[in-house]
């Protein structure tokens, strides 16, 4: 089956951003697009009341979706999906298997905290899969050439994603710079513990000699947000481990809070 890229739109300009960017990013990786649209008429969706929902007509969003299917440089399929995001999206995962699902985070700045109900985080949630989230003030939609891979130290392995995060990284032919948070001063070089845990997985085979690089922050999601600027880096890539999206206090894990105010791309691989 031909690589893909699955991209979510609602045709707003985050998902106009996320678009340029998964398209920049087929190329490399020899993929095709599919271009899904959710209606999103499920009285259960958690952005049903916060007026993030746009309800244009079927007949509008085929238009739409012909538009931009239609203007792009690379091979791509159109799809409409219907009810809550995270199933929808679930749905077409099973079909197509995508090397990612992208999708385009909006301003949230005027947004109160609590009412923030992402699709992100509800897909990360209910059907855990590799996710690039593109902020929809993002610099550049060229492919990464600086990532910074962010651990927390233990070991971990990305299971049946482990390729898929190996052949993205080594199409790219990206720089990696592992990064880890301690808690109190510590070593100045990475522990070669954790940087063990990297190898073992295999990330950074066929790649330039990783960078090493270890900070020392009380609070490692603010670590990870000072280091992820635009004029070092080009990628935030998280390793995200069940116990971090599948409880109550999900919104102020680490892995959420990067999501939510990273000024780069975030790719998120969940662990198994």
């Amino acid at each position: 089956m031909d690589a893909s890229l699955l991209i979510l739109t609602d045709f707003f300009q985050a998902a106009n951003k996320a678009l340029d960017y998964a398209t920049n990013l087929a190329g490399p990786l020899g993929a095709r697009l599919v271009l899904l649209h959710v209606r999103r008429d499920s009285l259960l969706d958690p952005e049903a009341f916060t007026g993030g929902i746009s309800n244009l007509s079927q007949d509008a969003i085929q238009l739409a979706l012909n538009s931009v299917a239609g203007g792009l440089p690379v091979p791509v399929v159109a799809e409409v999906g219907h009810g809550r995001v995270a199933f929808a999206v679930a749905d077409a995962v099973s079909r197509h298997h995508p090397l990612l699902v992208v999708l385009g985070r909006p301003d949230y700045s005027d947004t109160p905290d609590e009412l923030v109900q992402t699709t992100s985080l509800d897909l990360l949630r209910t059907a855990p899969y590799p996710m690039l989230v593109v902020p929809h003030g993002v610099g550049s939609t060229a492919p990464p050439r600086r990532v910074l891979l962010a651990i927390d130290g233990g070991p971990f392995t990305l299971g049946e994603h482990a390729g898929t995060a190996r052949h993205l990284l080594a199409a790219l032919g990206a720089g990696i710079t592992v990064f880890h948070v301690v808690p109190e001063t510590g070593p100045d070089e990475l522990p070669p513990l954790v940087l063990d845990s990297v190898m073992r997985t295999g990330l950074v085979l066929d790649l330039p000699p990783a960078q090493c690089r270890t900070v020392v922050s009380e609070q490692p999601a603010a670590g990870i947000l000072r280091a992820a600027q635009p004029a070092d880096y080009d990628l935030v890539v998280l390793i995200a481990r069940r116990r971090s999206f599948m409880g109550n206090l999900f919104h102020r894990s680490v892995t959420a809070q990067v999501m939510l105010e990273s000024k780069l791309p975030v790719l998120v691989l969940p662990a198994q």
